[in-house]
């Protein structure tokens, strides 16, 4: 009988790889949390329709994408491909929005999208996202965009582009949206491209083929069609930005691929990634929750690509300072000494000090392989003759000293050693 394997365009995480991702995550996460955002944990399967209106009918996600089933009660459900509507529900259903706003939440978690497998784009996915809900203010949408820049910045990555834009309000977009219609009409385009101009016409400016790029030369821009109010609102958030030292390109084009963003929309992009370039994004959606069947809640947020980022650090050549592993291992030679020996790695570990054990009986030859293997500072060698002195052997693995350390002391001098 053949063993299993994981699904086609899906990946399982293992150390030492794993390392990365986990180091990507806080990354991430980390100036989320110094700037007051709580953490945020929705299901991973939402009724379909939330994605349906939430993301767009006529998005990929939704008519190409989207994982669905039908339980047996009947109930159409959809694996999540995304998060912010799942986070707006779970916000609405929660009445967060009759509290304090913004109700600033992150999260971290996968999402599934039928695709076509290929480097940087998989079947499920990991992102980490922030959501800041209920308050319209440039500066919410500029403290979003630089909290992002600056995760990216601490990774070390050097080479990631931040692209900016407006796609305006309820005010504006729809005389805009009517002139792009009148263009996209005249275009030789295909039926699917075709349909796409009376759903959402935006979606065409974004799609990435040579053949209709070419034809698009000429077309409207919305940042002509801006009203006065989007235009000042978008020249605060550019003004903010740049006085934090964030650099943006002004792309006219940027539209995202989800029907809900409004005013501020921005891609993060990495040239080390070929076509798969954008490794987060995201933007203000002032609409989004009356589509969803909730009040009047203008919002902004972004979600950033775990797996992506990864790929980006490994195209620059770039190592994440990874979480602290193993720091002392333990070396028991004999039963006595083992019983004994595994009582000091239960106490350092109680004190905080990652340590391992020789497990299975090995010798001394295969034990210290172990220990250097494990990426260990100190080995602790403990023989029966050692225990009937009362003493441990404590070995420093880089420099090959070895001293003997009364048993009794040997967690504080231990802990002592690596300050």
């Amino acid at each position: 009988m053949s063993t299993f394997s994981a699904p086609k365009g899906t990946y399982d995480l293992i150390p030492p790889d794993s390392a990365q991702f986990l180091a990507v995550r806080e990354a991430f996460s980390a100036p989320l949390r110094r700037a007051g955002y709580g953490y945020v944990e929705t299901p991973g399967f939402e009724h379909a329709g939330l994605f349906s209106r939430g993301v767009g009918e006529s998005t990929d996600i939704v008519t190409k994408e989207m994982y669905t089933l039908t339980t047996r009660g009947g109930d159409e459900l959809a694996l999540r491909p995304e998060g912010t509507a799942s986070v707006l529900r779970a916000a609405l259903q929660a009445g967060l929005h009759r509290g304090a706003l913004p109700a600033k939440l992150w999260y971290s978690g996968s999402y599934y999208r039928y695709e076509r497998p290929q480097a940087g784009r998989y079947r499920h996915f990991s992102q980490v996202g922030a959501e800041a809900l209920g308050t319209e203010d440039p500066a919410l949408d500029a403290e979003l965009v630089i909290l992002a820049a600056d995760a990216f910045r601490a990774l070390g990555l050097r080479q990631v582009r931040l692209l900016l834009n407006s796609l305006g309000d309820t005010e504006c977009r729809p005389a805009y949206r009517a002139a792009l219609q009148d263009f996209l009409r005249g275009l030789d385009l295909d039926e699917e491209t075709r349909a796409r101009i009376d759903i959402n016409p935006l979606r065409v400016l974004d799609d990435k083929r040579e053949s209709v790029q070419r034809q698009l030369t000429g077309a409207p821009m919305m940042r002509d069609h801006l009203c006065e109010g989007c235009k000042a609102y978008h020249e605060q958030v550019r003004e903010l930005l740049a006085a934090a030292g964030v650099a943006f390109e002004d792309d006219p084009k940027l539209v995202r691929g989800l029907d809900y963003y409004t005013r501020t929309t921005f891609e993060f992009v990495h040239d080390g990634l070929g076509s798969q370039s954008a490794v987060g994004g995201g933007g203000r959606y002032d609409g989004l929750s009356q589509m969803i069947g909730g009040p009047e809640l203008p919002s902004v947020g972004w979600a950033l690509g775990v797996d992506r980022t990864v790929l980006a650090l490994r195209s620059e050549g770039v190592e994440p300072v990874l979480p602290g592993g193993v720091r002392v291992f333990a070396v028991p030679l004999g039963e006595d000494a083992r019983r004994a020996l595994f009582g000091v790695v239960t106490e350092l570990r109680r004190e905080g000090v990652a340590a391992d054990f020789a497990y299975g009986g090995r010798g001394m030859k295969n034990a210290m392989k172990s220990a250097n293997r494990s990426g260990a500072r100190f080995a602790l060698v403990l023989g029966d003759r050692d225990l009937a002195e009362g003493v441990v052997q404590l070995k420093d693995l880089q420099s090959g000293e070895q001293t003997s350390v009364p048993l009794v002391r040997v967690v504080s001098e231990v802990r002592a050693k690596l300050g």
